[in-house]
């Protein structure tokens, strides 16, 4: 989980009391809602988002990995112009434990999240030429996920004060909470989707804009700098 201000100017956040049935990681985004006959703060669900959250409330963490690149070896056939895998093809990502919604890769596969191991079926196109000898030798594919850290156990930062911390005003902020399967295109409007993240997917038309990306996240830098409107 990271969270980092950039620049926020002489603004300065607001704290909230706490909706005890809600989990976060700094840099989700906030919404207010009942708790009985309390006003609360916890996860935006894109409809009313207040601002983002700076504060810490979950069993466990999730980071991202971007535009992870395999490659892998495979036995090919011809076949109508193609060249395509005779049997399954087995390749490992760098990180297991993957949150399988997240998972999106631009050749198809079939996804074992717990163990981060991809696999290739039978008759997938070989695509790339690891020999250098003009023929298509290969498998090469591009996958992004969220997964979750290892060794890293959850934690609460509301627990003392029962209350979680929320910037509102205009600023420029770093976080790894948004939807690894869309794209980032640098002033690209940004939303906030169903689970409190952010993204450039709007859910519905009336879903508001709430910032624009000022740092798209890349394969070596996983991080989205944006501006919150």
């Amino acid at each position: 989980m990271v969270f980092r201000i950039v620049q926020s100017g002489n603004s300065l956040p607001f704290s909230y009391p706490v909706d005890p049935s809600a989990e976060f990681e700094g840099g989700m985004i906030a919404q207010l809602s009942l708790y009985g006959n309390n006003i609360v703060c916890g996860v935006s669900d894109g409809t009313c988002p207040l601002g983002i959250i700076d504060d810490i409330k979950t069993t466990s963490f999730h980071a991202p990995s971007i535009d992870e690149t395999i490659i892998v070896a495979a036995v090919g056939r011809q076949q109508s112009g193609r060249i395509l895998s005779v049997t399954d093809v087995m390749a490992t990502l760098e990180n297991s434990n993957i949150t399988r919604d997240s998972f999106v890769c631009d050749v198809p596969v079939h996804l074992r999240e717990r163990n981060g191991v991809i696999v290739f079926p039978a008759g997938t196109a070989l695509n790339y030429d690891l020999d250098g000898d003009g023929i298509f030798d290969s498998i090469k594919a591009v996958c992004s996920y969220v997964y979750l850290v290892p060794g890293i156990p959850g934690d609460d930062s509301t627990i003392g004060s029962g209350r979680v911390t929320v910037w509102f005003q205009r600023g420029i902020y770093v976080t790894d909470m948004y939807e690894v399967s869309q794209r980032y295109p640098i002033n690209s409007n940004l939303f906030c989707n169903e689970s409190g993240l952010l993204t450039t997917r709007q859910v519905t038309p009336s879903h508001p804009t709430i910032g624009i990306t000022t740092g798209p996240p890349t394969s070596r830098n996983s991080f989205l700098e944006f501006m919150l409107l």
